[in-house]
């Protein structure tokens, strides 16, 4: 039976639109670090180099390397951690320049797959669809911990909203954000929905009082 993440794992992938509080554990990612703005032409080639190992490693059986343990599944979503370059946090004031943006894009990928085979995936990627971003690419294990959550529907540039009733949610719980960074799940695919339709979890680490 193939994992369907929107099924097996909802409590991380399809939580309500209002906040939440969530403790979330170690999962293993393809990781990419940059910086700019995400609706510049750039940002998609970030994107599609994830993308290039997440089916490469899917798609493993076909090649005849599947690890021990290979499970058909469906590929994760694209996950992103957001944060403003150092400059701008000296002189922030509370707008956003999106040029000033530092970016983490990541994809989780399946309990199967260790650091062995996910360089063997980096490697044969490397050769049968070369790009310089696949030098920057790592797979790391990453544990978010005790976080609060929730969906937003709508555009990007709407999300403060969101952020203001979830930090308003974390004072009502005896928490504090950890840091000013905070990850988005994208659930839907910008290039192919309207604004107003699109869905995407935020999500950022809290610690008590």
């Amino acid at each position: 039976m193939k994992h369907e993440w929107k099924k097996s794992e909802k409590q991380f992938f399809l939580p309500k639109n209002k906040p939440e509080l969530i403790n979330i554990p170690k999962f293993k990612f393809f990781t990419i670090i940059g910086n700019g703005n995400p609706n510049d032409d750039f940002f998609a080639e970030y994107i599609g180099v994830l993308y290039s190992l997440s089916y490469g490693i899917k798609m493993s059986p076909k090649k005849g390397i599947a690890p021990n343990g290979y499970f058909d599944y469906t590929v994760y979503p694209l996950e992103g951690v957001w944060d403003l370059n150092e400059k701008a946090k000296q002189s922030f004031d509370g707008t956003i320049n999106k040029n000033d943006l530092v970016f983490k894009l990541m994809i989780r990928q399946p309990d199967f797959v260790d650091n062995n085979f996910a360089i063997r995936i980096l490697e044969e990627t490397k050769k049968k669809k070369p790009h310089d971003l696949l030098e920057q690419v790592r797979f790391e294990e990453i544990i978010e911990g005790d976080c609060i959550q929730m969906l937003h529907l709508g555009s990007y540039d709407d999300e403060p909203t969101s952020f203001r009733m979830m930090e308003c949610y974390a004072e009502q719980e005896n928490y504090i954000r950890k840091t000013k960074t905070h990850r988005e799940i994208y659930l839907t695919d910008a290039r192919k929905v309207t604004p107003d339709k699109l869905k995407t979890i935020l999500r950022f680490s809290i610690e008590k009082k």
